[in-house]
């Protein structure tokens, strides 16, 4: 594994505006990333930026060169989208190399393959592979789970994404297409305790996020990875995302441009605000994460998931969601400052500082 006393990070996509971050989030945990992807060029551009850093050119469709790029790191993290592509090899790179998979997909489709193809294989080889571990996916699956505190089950549970805009990267707007053409253009929802495709015309309601965002008009069922992650360890029969009106117009226009870094860590000035609600009869739990720019905050999910999984502060083994192989609580608020966290109501848990 990985040599010296700094561990080792394979990042795959290293070049991409998320895995931009991530580099930098890993380098600043005090780890050594090695950059990963198919461009060489690309990668030896954000090697020039980064000195000292190794470079190592790969392709989802040469097992070897991803075997060349896992080599003697300590763990990957899968950036390079769309991961209807790159998941399946990159995991099987991971799973032949012996080390954890992390990814930042929020693609639904890619990420219930991951359930369904490694699920088996990677629970008998006592391996750890965590998909969706970003903004969508990952994020609400903490939430949820951290509101959830000792319920077992629940009947439904809502994340309500409030954006103030979004800017969505190439990446974004590939693996959106891929995902389209993958379902036919249905739509897609979590009910009765499974996925639905369906042409069911999305509604329009108000969602009283809390101040400073305020009531806001959103999109009902516009359905994000949060589907897949929260079903796979909560027993929640109904699973439903909703999305700001205005950020999925951005989204859906083919003139909105690429976020545009307004500081030193290359942040856009796009804020967000996460409520998840679950219910179970009358009673309501929530909790509420804030911050800014939905990639880079990305980055320090998938590399505090990363640290936790090297440093054994996990909780189960196999393809697993956040929620599931990690404390939530105690994660989301190791998360500071790069989100903001109120705490369930009615279920404040113990918190570690840090």
């Amino acid at each position: 594994m990985g040599t010296g006393t700094a561990q080792t990070v394979t990042v795959y996509g290293a070049y991409g505006h998320t895995g931009r971050f991530v580099v930098a989030e890993l380098r600043d945990r005090g780890f050594v990333p090695i950059l990963a992807g198919r461009d060489a060029g690309k990668l030896r551009t954000l090697a020039a930026s980064a000195p000292g850093l190794e470079v190592r050119p790969a392709s989802v469709d040469d097992p070897a060169s991803l075997d060349r790029a896992l080599a003697d790191a300590d763990a990957v993290i899968n950036c390079a989208g769309p991961f209807a592509l790159t998941a399946a090899p990159v995991i099987e790179a991971a799973l032949r190399a012996g080390i954890p998979y992390v990814d930042v997909a929020a693609e639904i489709e890619a990420n219930v393959d991951t359930f369904t193809h490694f699920a088996d294989r990677a629970r008998a080889a006592g391996a750890v592979i965590v998909p969706a571990m970003a903004f969508y996916g990952g994020l609400g699956d903490l939430l949820t789970t951290a509101a959830m505190g000792d319920w077992t089950t629940a009947d439904e549970a809502t994340i309500a994404y409030g954006l103030s805009s979004w800017h969505p990267t190439p990446g974004t707007r590939t693996a959106g297409t891929v995902s389209r053409e993958r379902r036919a253009g249905r739509r897609v929802r979590f009910t009765s305790g499974r996925l639905e495709y369906h042409d069911t015309v999305p509604t329009l309601l108000k969602w009283p996020f809390p101040a400073p965002m305020g009531t806001r008009q959103v999109i009902g069922e516009f359905t994000m990875a949060d589907v897949v992650t929260i079903p796979s360890h909560l027993d929640i029969p109904e699973v439903r995302t909703h999305m700001t009106t205005d950020a999925a117009g951005d989204l859906s226009s083919p003139d909105t441009p690429a976020p545009t870094a307004t500081d030193e860590t290359g942040r856009s000035d796009q804020t967000f605000t996460v409520e998840a609600v679950v219910r179970s009869g009358d009673t309501e739990r929530r909790a509420v994460a804030t911050g800014q720019d939905i990639y880079a905050v990305t980055a320090p999910l998938a590399v505090e998931a990363t640290d936790r999984i090297l440093t054994g502060r996990t909780h189960a083994v196999g393809v697993v969601s956040a929620g599931h192989i990690f404390d939530a609580a105690d994660f989301l608020w190791a998360l500071a400052p790069h989100i903001t966290v109120e705490p369930p109501v009615g279920v404040r848990p113990t918190l570690r500082t840090r």
